[in-house]
């Protein structure tokens, strides 16, 4: 059987067991901008790349604020993400009506996998085509979530979603285990380091394209971050002092540069394996 013979439903499987409108869905993710989310043990921090539709267009929200102490960042249908963020902060302000307290953060991750997971099952329905990464602080510490369209989620100690996340999260991976111990501003480089790596070749992190969320509680080192409250958004010139931070990529290798020039066999040796590879493809 041809796949197009069950993905015009998404309540028919597959006979491989697969719901294929659901993996549109995901496919619709991975076409969005890059967003990625890292915690340590006091901090949550959402670093997202906003997109431009041209030059007279303003540049897209990419993150949102549901509570005083959750935030989101999207990738995917912003249309799709502003109906469930609003139906976040419906959940959360029922938490403090019903029971007088801020809801907590998976129980509020977990109500939106819910809705997301509904249409699924349902005929006439579709799956929402967007994916979140939820940041957000309760009385356990930060946390860092991720929502899929599928109604999965999950909680990380760093992740990345949108187009090229692959290559934040090869980042994130091999940095992920000294972000526990990190204070904010070592946090939000890293993060801005692996949300270089998602960007094309002649694109460069600026004011404008580039927008950091942040959990917990400021303090006094914090320089230039307002505590406005437990969830802020930073864009525009206040991202500018981090921006500056940023370690250029060619940065670590420059002083190896020296070394390698006062080896005379050191220009030699590339050559070899050139010529072995060239053979080798013939």
């Amino acid at each position: 059987m041809f796949r197009n013979t069950y993905d015009s439903d998404n309540t028919v499987f597959s006979p491989q067991g697969r719901l294929h409108q659901v993996e549109y869905a995901l496919e619709a993710v991975k076409q969005g901008s890059a967003a990625v989310g890292l915690r340590s043990k006091t901090h949550s921090v959402l670093l997202a790349l906003k997109r431009s539709t041209g030059e007279l267009a303003s540049y897209q929200q990419k993150m949102f604020r549901v509570d005083d102490h959750v935030g989101i960042a999207i990738a995917g249908l912003t249309s799709d993400a502003r109906v469930l963020s609003n139906f976040m902060r419906q959940q959360a302000m029922s938490s403090k009506m019903i029971f007088n307290r801020p809801i907590p953060v998976n129980r509020l991750v977990s109500s939106i996998a819910d809705k997301a997971q509904v249409n699924t099952q349902e005929y006439g329905r579709r799956p929402y085509g967007v994916g979140f990464l939820v940041i957000g602080q309760d009385q356990s510490g930060p946390h860092l979530y991720e929502f899929s369209p599928s109604g999965n989620s999950y909680e990380y100690y760093a992740m990345s979603i949108g187009a090229r996340s692959q290559s934040a999260k090869t980042y994130l991976e091999k940095h992920y285990e000294s972000f526990a111990d990190c204070n904010l501003e070592d946090l939000i480089r890293h993060g801005l380091h692996a949300l270089r790596e998602t960007l094309q070749q002649d694109k460069e992190l600026n004011i404008n394209n580039t927008s950091i969320g942040i959990v917990g509680l400021a303090s006094e080192h914090e320089t230039g971050i307002p505590a406005s409250g437990p969830f802020r958004i930073l864009e525009n010139e206040a991202v500018e002092p981090f921006l500056k931070t940023i370690i250029p990529k060619d940065g670590p290798e420059a002083p190896a540069a020296p070394a390698t020039a006062a080896a005379p066999a050191a220009p030699a040796a590339p050559a070899a394996p050139t010529d072995e590879d060239v053979q080798m493809q013939e």
